[in-house]
């Protein structure tokens, strides 16, 4: 290796003077003040904060307060939200940070990979990390360990004589070490070609850099149920507005009405009711093991329409392990193989070999060679044991040439013998006899064409084959004359419980997509067992993406079940394909080739046992078991959260709504306000936060939640049959309010004898105790009514008498808070000068009771006829 003299450390300064450090770059920050300012200034926060300000000068300070809290509270969890991107550039920068061993002036030294510059002439040895990226110069038994860049589940074996073209992956570069890869075996020297931002770490970090944050499905939603609620407020203040001008009614009067319907018509709560059930899904989702980073994922996850997966680890078990053998012409059943019957093909391949397994269970060595040493494990030989008895004595180690590997042993009984194992094709031509069932005798061409035949079947299943023959009295480990004895097919097996993962979510009409570095006849074979494909035309290479434009990717897209040897680059390209048919896509992934497609994706799944950092800080989710099967749970736990908090917002508009069409519908008329501002505030904050949240986090979600198909990217909040609920129990809340309010002035016109004609109903509510008793009885009424509201929204589709109404505790725990806080404001004093009510009597309570229990026989009603047309 001393015909190398590298760059000299003067050429080497001034190239790093002229081209930078090798390092990633940093992106300017943004402050936690300039964050804050982004969330604060939106349009919804607009109008709360006009709100505001009008409360303030009218003096309802408690009103400013609640108001004032909810903005500044959803504007410091958007700040918390957005440093996500940062933490994953910040990860990647780590890893690329280490010392480099580089032979500069024709010394060798340790630098820090800094101050590498293209030019340099790095040396690698087993345990390192690549510093930069490097042409192999010389190769050594060199084999890198790529699957965090690449999705390789094997290491690979590089040959700087490899000659690559244009089409060539970075994964079959065999010519290139990639930089924060790692030299498992062997040693190498490489030229530096690529540093910092333009390698393909640097890449992967650029294009995580340049993925902006999306808002999930549900923000959409509310961002335009914000703005549509917006526009309406101001709209009915200035109708309610010009009403009252020409009504003569007085200015202040009509300024505080427009505050009150405000205070109406936004609900508030909404915001805060949601983060909570986000908050409170997030900590479900911990116990089955899924850590939620980003809270909009949490209902994200329940919409997603596409589950985009990486093969090794996810939807395999992440080891090689041996399934197939083959020996005296026929396949051995593994499950019940006879140990002593074919004792020389287990102990073979275990003892021709350099891996072994600790006692812990920890594997060392090869992935191929380790699979082999757990093999006979399974059959009670350990390795270590058995090497005392037929220690090793002379080898011939295992080259990408000759593609076999021979190692000689001394037996119990003193003889010799050698194991040689490897392609079986190189094999076949070693070998001039083969044991069959305990007899020696030579080979024929028909048991080379049964053998070859067995390892094209093998093959063709995508299996690893590996073949064993052995040769006695053979000290020197000759390579010739050798005895057949049988073959192995190995693979890295997929993981039994994700069949089940993946016929479930079919049923929910979510498409399981694998996207892996590995092969294409591998990814297939695995694709098959696990129902994800079937054809061979469900499958495309990664340089078949680099032919295809964006459009015809989308175009294609829905047809295809399987990406195999992809970049890091078409990964994106991939996800954003999905994403341009309107679909909401998740994607699972481990490697740091996986971090700009998790980031690129609505929902990022992460490994979090053989996930890297990278990936995990690009991740919205984290699996702390790594299983594919988490990822269902938490499907149907974001689903089932979606539903809830959909039953939330649809109370709380249906009971906002109600308030600003009984405040319209009286001022239009020109009756007196039937609600103070002060009503309102408390039925929203009480009656109205209190169920919802109960609504929020309700057990009796649909427990045929994934037998539904994925609802639509974009969907409104209000499909399904949204705009019919709110419309008709924000009607009905409305008409039994207004029936309350108009209660005491009819009464008291009929009880005297005088007509009732609007003007002297009107003129009743210039007694000031008319006036207070109808407010009150509106009051109650609205209040009332929408607690019994939320026990019906529950589920909207079965009848109150089929409800377990137990299992919502919390919804029972609301409606008493709801009732006591409502008789609190009436039966004592000090509350009762507060909101301007009057003592009620035991009929009075009666009527708001009857009134109230409206939306619960509306419910009914609409339930049988649902049922009626069913039938």
């Amino acid at each position: 290796m001393s015909k190398f003299t590298g760059l000299s450390q003067a050429e080497a300064e001034k190239r790093l003077l002229e081209n930078g450090r090798n390092c990633l770059k940093e992106e300017k920050q943004k402050t936690v003040l300039q964050m804050f300012l982004a969330q604060i200034l939106n349009f919804t926060n607009a109008i709360l904060g006009a709100a505001i300000i009008i409360s303030i000068i009218l003096h309802d300070y408690g009103e400013a307060i609640i108001m004032l809290v909810i903005v500044v509270a959803n504007a410091v969890i958007g700040v918390v939200q957005e440093g996500k991107a940062q933490k994953a550039l910040d990860a990647l920068k780590k890893m690329s940070v280490l010392r480099a061993t580089v032979i500069r002036d024709g010394e060798t030294k340790e630098i820090s990979s800094e101050e590498l510059v293209v030019g340099d002439i790095v040396v690698l040895e087993a345990g390192k990390q690549v510093p930069a990226d490097l042409k192999l110069l010389e190769t050594a038994r060199l084999m890198m360990d790529e699957k965090a860049l690449t999705g390789e589940s094997v290491p690979v074996e590089k040959d700087e004589n490899f000659t690559a073209d244009e089409k060539t992956g970075i994964g079959d570069r065999l010519d290139l070490a990639y930089m924060t890869t790692v030299v498992t075996y062997g040693r190498g020297i490489g030229e530096v070609v690529h540093t910092g931002m333009d390698t393909q770490i640097g890449k992967i970090a650029d294009m995580v850099g340049q993925e902006k944050e999306k808002p999930s499905p549900l923000q959409k939603g509310m961002n335009e149920l914000s703005r549509t609620l917006g526009i309406a407020v101001i709209v009915i203040c200035a109708i309610v507005f010009l009403i009252g001008i020409v009504q003569g009614r007085d200015v202040l009067e009509l300024l505080m009405t427009a505050v009150s319907l405000a205070v109406a018509a936004i609900p508030e709560g909404i915001p805060t009711i949601v983060t909570i059930v986000l908050a409170l899904g997030m900590q479900r989702m911990a116990k089955i093991n899924a850590i939620v980073k980003n809270m909009p994922a949490v209902e994200t996850l329940g919409a997603v329409s596409y589950v985009c997966s990486d093969k090794t680890g996810t939807l395999t078990q992440n080891r090689m392990t041996v399934v197939k053998a083959f020996e005296n012409g026929e396949y051995i059943d593994l499950d019940t193989l006879d140990k002593e019957k074919h004792d020389t093909l287990i102990k073979g391949l275990m003892l021709c070999n350099d891996a072994s397994i600790a006692s812990d269970g920890t594997e060392v060595g090869d992935p191929t060679e380790t699979a082999l040493v757990a093999f006979a494990k399974r059959y009670g030989i350990d390795k270590s044991v058995t090497e005392k008895a037929v220690p090793r004595i002379n080898e011939k180690a295992f080259d990408s040439e000759r593609k076999l590997m021979t190692t000689v042993h001394t037996t119990e009984d003193g003889k010799i013998i050698s194991f040689t194992k490897g392609s079986t094709d190189e094999l076949l031509m070693r070998c001039t006899h083969i044991r069959v069932n305990g007899t020696v005798r030579e080979i024929t061409n028909e048991d080379m064409t049964l053998i070859s035949n067995a390892m094209s079947e093998m093959s063709f299943e995508a299996l690893r084959v590996l073949s064993l023959a052995v040769r006695e009295d053979n000290r020197d480990a000759v390579e010739q004359g050798l005895t057949y004895i049988g073959m192995i097919g190995m693979i890295d097996p997929e993981r039994p419980e994700v069949v089940e993962s993946i016929k479930t979510f079919k049923r929910a009409g979510i498409k399981t997509v694998m996207i892996t570095g590995d092969h294409k006849d591998t990814a297939l074979a695995i694709a098959k067992k696990l129902g994800i494909a079937e054809r061979p035309d469900e499958c495309v290479m990664g340089h078949e993406l680099d032919e295809m434009s964006d459009e015809e990717l989308r175009n294609r897209v829905s047809g295809l079940s399987i990406f195999a040897r992809v970049s890091p680059e078409h990964k994106v390209k991939i996800v954003k394909a999905i994403q341009a048919n309107n679909n909401i896509a998740s994607m699972t992934g481990d490697g740091v080739n996986d971090a700009p497609s998790l980031k690129a994706a609505d929902v990022g799944v992460a490994m979090g046992i053989t996930g890297t950092d990278v990936a995990k800080g690009a991740a919205d989710i984290v699996l702390q078991d790594d299983k594919f099967t988490t990822i269902e749970k938490a499907v149907k736990e974001g689903r089932n959260i979606y539903e809830n908090v959909k039953k939330s917002i649809l109370f709380a508009l249906s009971s906002n709504i109600s308030e600003v069409v009984v405040m319209f519908a009286a001022i239009a008329a020109g009756f007196a306000a039937p609600l103070k501002a002060v009503h309102i505030l408390w039925v929203n904050l009480l009656t109205d936060s209190l169920p919802c949240f109960a609504l929020g986090v309700d057990p009796n979600s649909s427990s045929d939640v994934m037998n539904k198909k994925p609802r639509k990217n974009g969907e409104s909040i209000f499909a399904d049959g949204g705009y019919f609920k709110v419309g008709l129990y924000s009607v009905i809340i409305a008409v039994v309010t207004l029936i309350a309010f108009l209660y005491a002035p009819i009464r008291e016109l009929s009880a005297s004898g005088t007509a009732l004609s609007l003007k002297n109903i009107i003129d009743s509510f210039s007694d000031k105790q008319i006036l207070m008793q109808s407010q009150t009885l509106a009051f109650c009424t609205l209040a009332v009514s929408e607690l019994f509201h939320a026990i019906g929204m529950r589920d909207t589709e079965t009848s109150l008498f089929k409800f377990n109404h137990l299992d919502n505790k919390i919804m029972i725990l609301a409606f008493a808070v709801g009732l006591l806080g409502q008789l609190a404001v009436t039966e004592i004093p000090f509350f009762r000068n507060i909101f301007s009510t009057v003592q009620m009597t035991a009929s009075m309570w009666g009527l708001v009771l009857v009134l109230s229990i409206m939306p619960l026989v509306a419910h009914e009603i609409v339930v049988l006829v649902k049922k009626v047309k069913k039938d």
